[in-house]
Parts: C-alpha cells; structure tokens; sequence
C-alpha cells in the first residue's frame, strides 16, 4: 500500500516512533478499555488551536479529531510499586494528530480529563499537558438475551479546570475480529501514535510511549451525548463517528525532551 500523501516533499516516517527508546522509561501504566471516536474536521477550524512548531498530520489530505475513554491502571514511577487508590482510574482525552517539519508524528492533546486529581496535578506539572479533574464512570453492561457481546459506558463530568460544561455519556458495542491494524490504512494512522507533544511558556516539548500494537476491533456507539470538543473550541460533525475498541495495552513512559 501507498502512504499517504502529506503535501511534504516525501512521505513521513511512521515507523522510527515506534522503535523503543534506548534511554530509560521513567513510568509504567496499563491502557485498557480504550475507545477510539474520531470525525474528520476541516484542518482550518483546528490549525489556529495548535501551538507554534507543530503542523496538522493529515491522511490522504484530512484532518482528524480523537474523543478517547480508557482506563489507566498501574500507573506507577519505575522501580516503586502500584499503589491501588493512587495508580488506577478513568481518563478521557481529545486530540488531533500533528508533526514537526515532516518527522515525526504525533499527538496533539486539547484536553485530558482523568478522575485522579494527584494525577491531574502531577501530570500538569511534570508532563505539561492540559490535564482536568473530573467525575468518571466506567461500566460493562450485562449481554442481552441471545447475545455474548457485552456493552461498554463511560461517563464524565469536569471539575475543575474550566473550561465549562465538558463532559460525556458515551455507549458502545465491541464487535468483529481482533487485529492490528495495518499500516497505511486510516486505523493506524489514527490509533498507532508513539510520540506526544505539549507546550509550556512558549516552549514545545516531545514525550514518548512504548508498547505492543493495539489489539484494534470496531464498535457499535449506541449513545454519545458529549460537550468535551466545544469546550476545546473544535467542532463536532453531525456524523456518526468512526469508532474503535482495544482491550489494552502495556505502556511505557519516557521523559519529555525540550525541542529547538
């Protein structure tokens, strides 16, 4: 398969992020129950919300916004144990996709919403990302008569930070076969993203995560009532969205590095 064309001069390299790091992770966590909602949006309602230094990744000359759940557990600094209360709750993020200069693509994130407020505190401070308290529910739904397929909800109301109201109920259906996804198509373009940026008193910083491929399967959403992307200032498309399911993954984190 082709990649995709980028209106750069070659194709961006989509396989180096993926590569481990040789320097040492600083952080593990769990990704589970992840939930991948995307809408294509018009790339000039999002290019004026990014910083300086990053330019929008596009798939065949489309941009694209995330509304991810999940669950994050054991999260923990490397060498100390998970701590139950501490190392375990709900997050729910929004995001694009973006590069700098052609290399090195990755992810761009509007707002993080988590149900830990140490996490949030600590994840504002250490990590620059624009994290928010809020009130989370995960929940799995017993199958109907005749069905094994069990139902997924999520459920989030920000606290604090503003801006408000940003919240979500969101319903789902995992269905189909487990895979990878393969490369060069939109489902990898969208959900296998290593690096993450963020941006603090004027200056870009570059994070990194390690872990195996998602185990990627579609969902039906039954229910999506959300305020998540107005309060990011994006649009949401009157459309259904394309959505993905992913049991999880075993995550490692590394340090951010300042950029240039």
């Amino acid at each position: 398969m082709l990649p995709e064309p980028t209106g750069l001069p070659g194709p961006i390299d989509r396989d180096t992020p993926r590569v481990r790091p040789v320097r040492p992770a600083v952080m593990r966590q769990d990704w589970t129950f992840l939930l991948f909602l995307h809408w294509e949006v018009p790339a000039e309602r999002i290019r004026p919300l990014l910083p300086p230094g990053l330019e929008l990744d596009l798939y065949q000359g489309k941009a694209y916004v995330g509304l991810v759940p999940f669950t994050m557990s054991g999260v923990r600094p490397i060498g100390v144990p998970a701590i139950p209360f501490l190392s375990r709750f709900h997050e729910t993020n929004v995001r694009t996709y973006v590069h700098v200069e052609g290399r090195d693509p990755g992810v761009w994130f509007f707002s993080l919403d988590a149900a830990n407020p140490l996490a949030v505190v600590t994840a504002r401070a250490w990590f620059h990302l624009p994290y928010h308290h809020a009130r989370m529910r995960l929940s799995h739904e017993s199958p109907g008569s005749g069905t094994t397929t069990r139902g997924i909800s999520y459920s989030s109301e920000r606290l604090w930070p503003g801006p408000k109201p940003a919240s979500c109920t969101i319903q789902c259906v995992p269905k189909g076969p487990i895979a990878p996804a393969t490369a060069g198509t939109l489902e990898h373009f969208l959900a296998e993203r290593y690096l993450l940026y963020a941006s603090h008193r004027g200056r870009l910083y570059r994070g990194q995560v390690h872990h195996t491929p998602y185990p990627l399967q579609s969902a039906d959403v039954t229910t999506l009532e959300e305020s998540l992307l107005s309060a990011a200032g994006l649009p949401r498309p009157d459309v259904p969205p394309l959505a993905h399911f992913s049991q999880g993954v075993c995550v490692e984190v590394f340090p951010l590095t300042i950029l240039p």
